[in-house]
């Protein structure tokens, strides 16, 4: 631990730390926290270190002086975190503690270059303003100057959110060979090209990005557009989700608004795939609307448009604890702001750490309350037929 208390004294004095996420618990503490996110502030004219504690639906702030803020810092890491994302000036580092607090860091290129103190500072993004990005002025959401066109600033937002979401998730992924990713319906692709440049281009790391779809006029128009832009890692080919075969094994697989039971295709493959990290916005998630039966919820479900709704809810709680069970640990994220599109939720899965060659039993309350909630609902989920003999192989035997 001694590198990384020297990392973590220094980054606080010398005042190059912009922001900081301790997540992945060793252990949840009695406050019920489960992430803690740092940032400097001026308070009264002195810089302070933020800490923000993130409790279910609940976030507390202390604000603890820059003298005492490393130690706090480390005592976090040493009783209750295993991992941990430092964003300086002079880099980004992952800090990965094993069991045994073997610890591991990985610096990569430094994605903001000034650190902003101010309670009411201009929101940094992954992807700022005033500096032209290659394909973002090909997509047309930039100018060649570097500003962001007006009519194009929620798709400019939208792409740091995705970011933001993706480099909470980099110390999963391979840092020592080119890491391998799907994205599949990748459509007009803006995420596709995004991800590519934040993972190589800005953090330099090789990978090899293959965007998936069906429309040959959208993959020939992003193909060429991969070609001219440089991005030698990036390509595209037609195909369908359930029947790509195109690999053995994956880092990643992302899959953005595919239809209904076209993400649950997608999830059974990256699982089967024993994919580190899934991102996944679904999309028209008809299937429990046609199955789901629950005389107590006839107050609800008489509505078409509450059915709907509720339907698309409960279809996304079932896909998150299904992935629970097959050991993933399950997010679900607000991607972007509700009022610029109702298919906002973002399912966010990593694959939990197992001895090689061996499969770990599930939970079996994990388990039971799945089932609990999938026979409330008499539903019977695409995604549960999909991972059957995976389920059986971790004991999850379904009972009804």
């Amino acid at each position: 631990m001694e590198q990384l208390t020297e990392l973590v004294e220094r980054v606080i004095t010398e005042q190059i730390l912009s922001s900081a996420v301790l997540s992945q618990l060793r252990r949840k503490p009695e406050e019920g926290y489960t992430k803690v996110l740092l940032k400097p502030v001026q308070l009264r004219g002195q810089i302070q270190i933020q800490f923000e504690y993130h409790c279910d639906n609940k976030v507390t702030h202390d604000n603890i002086p820059l003298t005492e803020a490393a130690a706090k810092v480390m005592s976090l890491f040493e009783s209750t975190f295993k991992q941990g994302l430092l964003r300086t000036t002079e880099g980004d580092y992952q800090v990965l503690i094993s069991k045994k607090f073997k610890v591991t860091i990985r610096k990569q290129a430094a994605v903001v270059r000034k650190v902003e103190v101010s309670h009411n500072r201009k929101k940094q993004y992954v992807l700022n303003e005033g500096i032209p990005i290659p394909f973002l002025v090909e997509l047309g959401i930039m100018g060649k100057e570097g500003n962001v066109i007006a009519a194009k600033y929620d798709k400019f937002r939208q792409i740091n959110r995705f970011l933001e979401m993706v480099a909470d998730v980099l110390p999963h992924l391979p840092s020592n060979r080119t890491v391998r990713i799907i994205d599949f319906g990748c459509g007009k692709s803006y995420l596709t090209f995004a991800l590519y440049h934040f993972l190589h281009v800005e953090s330099k790391l090789p990978v090899h990005i293959v965007g998936l779809d069906l429309k040959r006029d959208v993959i020939e128009r992003c193909e060429a557009l991969a070609r001219r832009l440089d991005y030698d890692g990036l390509s595209f080919q037609m195909g369908d989700i359930a029947q790509y075969e195109g690999a053995d094994e994956v880092d990643m697989v992302v899959t953005l608004h595919a239809c209904d039971t076209a993400t649950d295709a997608a999830l059974n493959k990256a699982v089967r795939w024993g994919a580190q990290v899934i991102l996944s916005v679904p999309c028209c998630q008809h299937e429990l609307n046609r199955q789901v039966e629950q005389s107590v919820l006839e107050p609800l479900l008489r509505h078409g448009i509450l059915k709907e709704r509720f339907s698309a809810l409960a279809t996304d709680g079932l896909r998150a604890k299904l992935l629970d069970c097959v050991g993933y640990r399950t997010q679900l994220l607000e991607f972007i702001d509700i009022e610029h599109t109702p298919k906002n939720i973002l399912i966010r899965a990593v694959r939990g750490e197992e001895p090689a060659g061996q499969v770990e039993k599930t939970d079996p309350q994990m388990w039971n309350e799945y089932e609990t909630f999938r026979q409330f609902l008499n539903a019977d989920p695409y995604l549960e037929h999909a991972l059957q003999e995976l389920l059986e192989a971790r004991g999850c035997k379904r009972t009804v």
